[in-house]
């Protein structure tokens, strides 16, 4: 019986699945800590995790699946570190385009692609160019990528705009700032509506900062390598009993 109450509370409304999922994967040096193995080997286990939550959220019908992979911060790991993290796209879209494009999976990138090695930059553009064709839910990776970064380049190019008399400053509203963010090509969906961290960690992270105004958070102890589909369900179940009033009120309540 007690097996049958736990099922239960997996189970989400299909009519209400969050448009844009957004997670902050962390955790991988802790799972490897535990298991004495060195870090690199949590983040080859967090990749295969990559995949199955990729797999899961397409299945649920989520439209927008965005993995922080690599923060522009991130450059301050230990240079073994980061080279084996450089080289972790090159080896998983080398083996899971296929599968994602079976899964109808659109990859996208955000970030300072150019200021990656030759060998990750030529895999992102291939993985981008791979699955152009496919129309079901974008995977979109944040690599390289920083939100105050993003900011500064939105207002630069603002900015640009406006001294150009292309844009009047008057009329510079939330609207023209979103699409000018990493995140514009997404459309009504460039904001997440929920955002998951993962290992117990409760901050943001420099990641999405204006994109996440109303958005739900859920933070969980799981470490990424241990996340997967069911874990997904349960994220997405925890969305669904929030209240989202935008700043305003339900007038039902």
């Amino acid at each position: 019986m007690s097996k049958q109450i736990n099922q239960n509370k997996l189970i989400v409304d299909p009519s209400r699945i969050p448009n844009h999922v957004a997670i902050i994967m962390d955790g991988n040096g802790r799972w490897a800590q535990k298991r004495h193995l060195p870090r690199i080997a949590g983040h080859k286990q967090g990749m295969e995790t990559v995949k199955t939550v990729t797999k899961a959220a397409s299945k649920l019908g989520v439209k927008v699946l965005t993995l922080y992979a690599f923060s522009t911060e991130n450059w301050k790991r230990p240079s073994d570190e980061v080279s084996f993290l450089m080289s972790l796209p090159v080896k998983f879209f080398n083996n899971f385009i296929p599968e994602l494009i079976e899964n109808n999976v659109q990859v996208k990138v955000m970030g300072l692609i150019d200021q990656l090695p030759p060998k990750t930059q030529q895999a992102v553009r291939n993985a981008i160019a791979d699955t152009s064709q496919c129309t079901g839910m974008i995977l979109n990776f944040a690599l390289n990528y920083g939100s105050r970064l993003d900011i500064k380049l939105a207002v630069q190019q603002i900015a640009s705009e406006a001294k150009a008399g292309k844009v009047d400053p008057q009329k510079i509203d939330d609207e023209m700032i979103s699409s000018h963010l990493m995140t514009g090509f997404l459309g009504d969906f460039q904001d997440p509506d929920l955002l998951i961290r993962t290992s117990g960690e409760e901050r943001i992270s420099n990641f999405l900062l204006w994109q996440i105004a109303y958005s739900e958070l859920v933070f969980t102890d799981t470490l990424w390598p241990d996340f997967d589909g069911v874990t997904l369900n349960q994220m997405i179940k925890e969305y669904q009993q929030r209240d989202r009033r935008f700043g305003g009120l339900n007038n039902s309540k």
